[in-house]
């Protein structure tokens, strides 16, 4: 995702890097080279790193070190706004301001508390990302900013935004402006030491239920759990087979029938509840719709139950389905990427299942059309899928030493057929790459195999 990550640019001025970058075992020459290639990335050019530097497995760890002190160097070196220092409740309230890029959403300043509460643990604080409701936005930030700070789960970090424009799609959590914000978000977070890079979860309410399950579903390899409540999306924006490995709560009273929300709720029930059947030890949610209720209920069951939760950053299964969010796909989930999609047709999405054991990756790739069956309030809920074998695309899979054996061979089949078997020698290339696709300290990956879709 990186070729969106700043590809808006008229937010920043990016600066000179002449940067300290402590490399032991990166030249002067190629840490200089490492940097420049980050900074590029950050302004939306996505190339190939070009680098025949090998790696022995023992040096791994520390040149993964060295390669994200460089992406840190890197992010450092532009101009923009950054994460505050967090106020605890009863403090003097500090008010941050980001803003959205322009093309994307004109005169969009977003305001936001970053709240903390307790002492931040050994490992980091966990992030809660807080999207607030529909209705007069002043009162909703407000409404919001009060109620996370009754959740019984301390120690913690709140991000709570205030929507820009409350007005038509704008008062959307999940359009393409608010995914610029919340990848930025990530990134920032992910260079605190203050913040468990493994418990970041996304919840909201109402409007910001719908937003947080949409952003569940697209963003689920950066998260350890998602909550939204009163909410409910049709499932063709939320697909559930990809919240593998992450907790999922999704709570809506019984008795709320506007947009269906209390009908979406059971839908999304029924469908994890068959995908953990077949997948017990991946699908981890609590999905009630509380009895008796309207739109309005009891909204602290949430966090403390999500807080319970970790990441895997390095699932042996998951499922991807690609789709388009607002216009917009990402490029990379876990630890694949895409560099040439399968897709037939901007109608068809494309679903790749992975899985890894005994030094083998086994990927199916197949391509899907929806088909609206059922409509309630003319809103499109339920939906028949056709699927198709994909024939086309090239993917890149990315290996660490936790998955795989790197000193044995490693093996590759794609939709039933071996598409790579030998050893894979580690190298700068897939560090840099994988660094600059995903940003992230746990994904640093030292090798990689590109293969294509047959």
């Amino acid at each position: 995702m990186n070729n969106y990550l700043l590809s808006i640019i008229t937010t920043f001025v990016f600066v000179g890097f002449s940067l300290q970058c402590e490399a032991k075992d990166l030249s002067k020459s190629n840490t200089k080279k490492v940097k420049t290639y980050f900074i590029q990335s950050l302004q939306g050019n996505k190339e190939d790193f070009s680098s025949k530097k090998s790696v022995d497995i023992k040096d791994i760890a520390s040149l993964r070190n060295d390669v994200w002190n460089c992406w840190r160097d890197a992010v450092n070196s532009i101009q923009e706004e950054i994460l505050p220092k967090p106020f605890a409740h009863g403090e003097p309230r500090d008010t941050a301001l980001w803003k959205l890029p322009e093309a994307l959403e004109p005169n969009a300043i977003m305001p936001f508390h970053f709240v903390k509460k307790g002492e931040c643990p050994s490992e980091g604080y966990p992030l809660f990302l807080y999207m607030h409701g529909s209705g007069d936005k002043t009162r909703e930030w407000e409404t919001g900013y009060r109620i996370c700070n009754s959740f019984n789960d301390a120690p913690s970090l709140y991000f709570i935004p205030q929507i820009p424009n409350a007005y038509g799609e704008l008062y959307r959590w999940a359009i393409q402006s608010k995914q610029w914000a919340w990848e930025k978000l990530l990134r920032l977070a992910f260079l605190e030491e203050n913040i468990d890079a493994n418990r970041i979860y996304f919840f909201g309410i109402s409007e910001g239920g719908y937003g947080s399950q949409r952003l569940a579903s697209f963003y689920a390899d950066y998260l350890a759990g998602a909550g939204p409540m009163a909410g409910g999306e049709p499932l063709k924006n939320a697909p559930m087979e990809n919240l593998a490995n992450i907790a999922f709560s999704l709570r809506t009273g019984e008795k709320d029938y506007g947009f269906a929300r209390n009908y979406m709720t059971y839908t999304a029930a029924m469908t994890i509840d068959s995908l953990r059947k077949i997948h017990p030890e991946h699908y981890n949610f609590f999905i009630e719709l509380v009895p008796g209720m309207g739109h309005g209920i009891d909204y602290d069951k949430t966090t403390p139950w999500l807080s319970k939760f970790k990441r895997n950053a390095h699932p042996t299964y998951f499922y991807w389905e690609d789709y388009d969010m607002y216009g917009r796909h990402r490029t990379g989930f876990y630890n694949i990427r895409v560099n040439e999609t399968s897709r037939n047709n901007d109608d068809e999405r494309t679903c790749y299942e992975v899985s890894i054991a005994d030094n083998t990756v086994e990927v199916t790739v197949k391509n899907v059309t929806y088909t609206t069956t059922q409509t309630i309030y003319n809103i499109p809920m339920l939906f028949s899928k056709e699927y198709s074998m994909a024939t086309k695309g090239n993917i890149t899979i990315f290996l660490n030493e936790e998955l795989f054996d790197l000193t044995k061979p490693i093996k590759v089949v794609v939709n039933g057929k071996e598409s790579f078997y030998g050893k894979v020698r580690p190298d700068v290339k897939a560090m840099v790459e994988s660094c600059a696709e995903y940003f992230d300290p746990e994904r640093v990956f030292p090798a990689m195999i590109n293969v294509d879709v047959r």
